[in-house]
């Protein structure tokens, strides 16, 4: 049994709500219908807007990685239908090739030198580029070039400038340094940290101008107002905003990690599939490349390439579980119910 009870607009007007027993309003059944036809229609616009981008990811992305796993099982020559089934039998060729092995320990170690040398020439660079000082806009734009200049055309520069016979030894002879002329390129010893050298030189401006984006959105009164309370520049740096452009770093660091174990062109430009891995640069993609196609062997260079989309997947996944997970998580928000 319901009655009314009485109510008003904003403007004071009175209106009766309908009351059910114990004096608590009585629920319509009309709102959940017209809930329930919202969600309906919330379902249909997301299927109509993600639709497209989900057929991309499907065909680009997923199935091309379905039919490598798929070519991968076969020994297969790179024409016609696959019939030479081996199981896994390319898969324990990877695993046990050390050629692999030394691939593998290649992008480790690019990797974590991609971090260590680029993170803090990259923080440091941006703290200095977000003071006002002249010429700030050129020296941005020096520094962000080499990471628009094509693959291609960087590592085809830095081979001839490196040569035996190149720029850079021929400049140390002429001031007196050729004592310290080497073979950049090919000599074992020094070849991964030549290639260190022109990755960091490359794409530390992209760290660089992600790492001023993070500045830009730390308030600048914090910073006056530790100057305020005494701290010096440095204090306020490492109190203040390192841990503000934590989050900023953290995504710079996955992309890192993530380009470096899939890095190719560069190497295979300088050093060719035959030099890569005499001179120790090799890396998983290289080995792919040299030993699949190059080879004639489709099918194992197909496993190898699924090898790689399983290594970076699961240290993506990793890094997501534990690095990024307080980002993603502060980003989510939930509707209000």
């Amino acid at each position: 049994m319901t009655s009314t009870r009485a109510s008003s607009h904003p403007d004071g007007s009175p209106v009766d709500l309908p009351v059910g027993e114990g004096g608590t309003p009585a629920v319509s059944p009309s709102p959940r219908r017209r809930r329930r036809r919202t969600g309906w229609g919330e379902r249909l616009e997301i299927a109509v807007l993600t639709g497209p981008a989900l057929l991309v990811f499907l065909s680009f992305v997923i199935f091309p990685v379905l039919m490598a796993a798929y070519y991968g099982f076969f020994s297969w020559e790179g024409y016609g239908p696959p019939t030479d089934f081996v199981g896994l039998k390319n898969y324990e060729t990877i695993l046990t090739d050390p050629l692999f092995h030394d691939a593998l320990r290649h992008n480790a170690f690019i990797v974590v030198f991609s971090l260590v040398l680029q993170g803090p020439a990259a923080v440091l660079i941006a703290l200095l580029l977000n003071r006002r000082m002249r010429g700030q806009s050129i020296i941005r734009v020096l520094i962000f070039v080499p990471y628009v200049i094509s693959e291609v055309v960087v590592g085809t520069g830095w081979s001839l400038i490196l040569q035996s016979t190149g720029a850079l030894n021929d400049l140390l002879e002429q001031i007196g340094l050729g004592g310290l002329a080497r073979d950049w390129i090919s000599d074992p010893d020094i070849a991964i940290w030549t290639l260190m050298g022109i990755i960091t030189w490359k794409y530390i401006g992209f760290a660089v101008i992600l790492f001023l984006a993070g500045l830009q959105g730390i308030p600048q009164e914090l910073n006056e107002a530790a100057a305020i309370d005494g701290a010096s520049y440095w204090q306020v740096q490492r109190r203040i905003t390192l841990p503000l452009l934590a989050p900023t770093l953290r995504i710079w660091a996955f992309l890192s990690i993530i380009g470096a174990l899939q890095l190719f062109d560069l190497v295979y430009i300088i050093w060719g599939q035959y030099v890569a891995s005499t001179a120790g640069t090799s890396t998983m993609a290289t080995y792919m490349v040299s030993f699949g196609r190059n080879a004639g062997s489709y099918g194992y260079g197909n496993a190898v390439a699924v090898v790689l989309f399983l290594i970076s997947l699961v240290v993506a996944l990793v890094y997501q579980r534990f690095v990024l997970r307080r980002d993603t998580e502060g980003a989510i928000t939930g509707g209000v119910r």
